[in-house]
């Protein structure tokens, strides 16, 4: 399996406050490693792709909404990588496709929709079984590369660097999961998520590092690093917006060079700029934060 990546660069971030009061502020890019499958959903593919090429699977179905960056990233490395991809896409049919479904199209992804009810169920066996065979000896990968192969993909994301403070916007978890796991006992991780209620995931994460830890895949480190989520920064919900956002995320983007996307990391740098006016970091703290890609999803921006 062979795809070029730049190699993701450390970026830092000028800002006032941050240098008032001692601090080091950056951004792992992870947006600029390839103009199609770049982000944390290359690390959460990573290690579902190499299983399903071990098992001789040559198909790949997976899920997700009609607006998934996973469908984007799942349908252009199957694409790349000579994988048939097939999407499973949450509610009813609209046409026309909205950018998102139709570049999946054109990587050669077929698109196939499950009502709500049927959706939820997307986890369990019945439903896979089914599935399998309707569409024959497939290799299924959860929501959002939501496994312990995306688990285990994500704690390369770090990578050792020498920082105190890791933060990054959730979904799933799974991103946060990998990191946690990767840093050491002197380092912590604060998720940020973007969905209203997150608070669900505090037990999501619990269960993808236990889980982890008990399947016997490869460890950074024996002890887990603290970590925390801080659930106030969802604007509302998943891809829901306000003008405030907005105007943060434009200028942020024209005095840092930096361009975010709505729906995850603009709500993670908003929410770490405005803890650090709160005092929240501790001073001389050096904190790096993870872009996760996406970008895709601004040029169909919903209310």
């Amino acid at each position: 399996m062979s795809l070029t990546f730049l190699p993701p660069n450390i970026q830092p971030i000028q800002s006032l406050i941050a240098q008032q009061i001692g601090m080091e502020l950056s951004v792992l890019r992870l947006d600029n490693m390839h103009p199609l499958v770049n982000g944390n959903k290359w690390f959460k593919l990573k290690y579902n792709l190499l299983e399903a090429q071990q098992r001789n699977l040559t198909t790949l179905l997976t899920f997700g909404g009609a607006y998934s960056n996973h469908i984007f990233a799942t349908a252009a490395a199957g694409n790349l990588l000579g994988f048939r991809t097939i999407g499973m896409i949450r509610g009813e049919e609209r046409l026309p496709l909205n950018p998102t479904l139709s570049f999946a199209v054109q990587q050669g992804m077929q698109i196939f929709y499950l009502d709500r009810q049927k959706y939820r169920q997307r986890h369990t066996a019945e439903l896979q079984a089914e599935l399998q065979q309707r569409f024959g000896n497939v290799f299924i990968i959860p929501e959002g590369g939501g496994n312990l192969n995306g688990v285990r993909g994500c704690m390369e994301i770090v990578n050792n660097a020498a920082f105190d403070t890791v933060c990054v916007a959730c979904g799933t978890g799974t991103t946060l999961a990998g990191i946690i796991l990767s840093l050491t006992k002197s380092q912590r991780a604060i998720g940020f998520p973007v969905l209203k209620g997150g608070e669900f995931l505090k037990s999501d994460v619990d269960n993808w590092l236990k889980n982890y830890l008990a399947s016997g895949l490869p460890v950074a480190h024996e002890e887990i690093a603290s970590w925390q989520l801080i659930c106030n920064y969802h604007m509302g919900g998943y891809a829901k917006v306000n003008d405030e956002l907005l105007q943060f995320q434009q200028q942020f983007t024209q005095e840092q060079g930096i361009p975010l996307d709505y729906v995850y990391t603009a709500k993670m740098f908003y929410g770490v700029m405005d803890l650090l006016k709160q005092g929240f970091f501790p001073k001389g703290d050096r904190i790096l934060l993870i872009h996760t890609g996406g970008l895709q999803g601004n040029i169909q921006r919903r209310d």
